[in-house]
């Protein structure tokens, strides 16, 4: 059964730095501990978060993550939202295409990362930023 969808004790990281994107990684490794993913999905999460962090630095030149708890009914999980004001992503299909990589990342890019979650959103233009949502549930 679900519901409407509660977020509980946000935290937001900045990420300006290489170090930011450790620390964004290891928030969302606490979320993901404590809201009961097995180590499979803590991983898999942790790996995308550390994608989505490293691109809003390199390609956003900096933003944020902003991660939660989530409760929808009984389950239970973890989102994250990623964002930046850089140049936006100018071709949303081919970012999304199996195998296509800009270069420079973990090579997973966001096709890669969109298998890796439960929910994926991503939100994009030209000149205005990106910001990346994801949820992963526990199972």
């Amino acid at each position: 059964m679900t519901g409407p969808r509660v977020v509980e004790n946000e935290q937001t990281v900045p990420i300006r730095s290489n170090d930011d994107v450790v620390r964004a990684r290891q928030t969302v490794r606490t979320y993901a501990q404590q809201c009961g993913l097995s180590l499979v999905d803590q991983t898999k999460l942790v790996t995308a978060a550390s994608e989505l962090a490293r691109n809003t630095l390199v390609y956003g030149g900096g933003g944020s993550m902003r991660c939660a708890g989530v409760r929808s009914g009984t389950r239970v999980g973890v989102h994250a939202v990623f964002e930046d004001n850089g140049p936006g992503i100018p071709d949303l299909d081919l970012a999304l295409t199996d195998g296509w990589t800009s270069g420079g990342g973990l090579g997973l890019g966001l096709s890669g990362t969109r298998r890796l979650v439960d929910e994926f959103e991503l939100h994009s233009e030209p000149g205005s930023g990106t910001r990346v949502s994801v949820t992963k549930w526990a199972r």
